[in-house]
């Protein structure tokens, strides 16, 4: 398979707050949020893997600003590693200030898909060559990730976790 950049998945979803998207004190309901950076997501995963993709977990979600009724919300999603058949997509939410355009960063998210065949069997995935430097950070912190989760859930031994026991050496 041929390797593929992040900027092949880049994914762009910008909508409008609306009022059956906010709280009682007007912000932006979290899992409105959550559904639109799993449509972005699910969509860079697509791009990568031309596969069928579908949500394997949401690894990190951070709510950092409130987004206000009203708010032009802007997902920003692109796939920062691929695996044997998943893909950690990283996601970057921002909001435009409604009086100057100033956009300005309110949350991120990293989310885990698989692409999986008509059957719902993995399938593999074409590998990533990161490019921009914050890609490289991004690609080498999902090892990090995955191990970890791995880890976790008792599906690697803490041995196998070269890549964590690396950060106390």
């Amino acid at each position: 398979m041929e390797p593929k950049n992040p900027k092949d998945s880049f994914t762009i979803i910008t909508d409008l707050v609306l009022p059956s998207e906010t709280n009682p004190i007007g912000n932006m309901f979290g899992g409105e949020l959550l559904a639109r950076m799993d449509r972005a997501a699910s969509i860079a995963a697509r791009r990568h893997s031309r596969r069928i993709v579908v949500t394997a977990s949401v690894n990190h979600v951070a709510f950092n600003k409130m987004i206000p009724l009203g708010s032009v919300v802007t997902v920003e999603a692109k796939v920062s590693r691929a695996f044997k058949s998943s893909m950690e997509v990283y996601m970057d939410v921002w909001i435009e200030d409604r009086e100057s355009g100033i956009k300005s960063k309110a949350n991120e998210g990293i989310y885990t898909f698989v692409a999986v065949n008509e059957m719902g069997n993995p399938m593999p995935v074409p590998p990533i060559v990161p490019e921009t430097q914050i890609e490289k950070q991004r690609f080498g912190a999902a090892l990090r990730r995955r191990q970890l989760s791995l880890l976790l859930a008792g599906k690697i031994n803490p041995e196998d976790a070269t890549e964590l026991k690396a950060l106390f050496e």
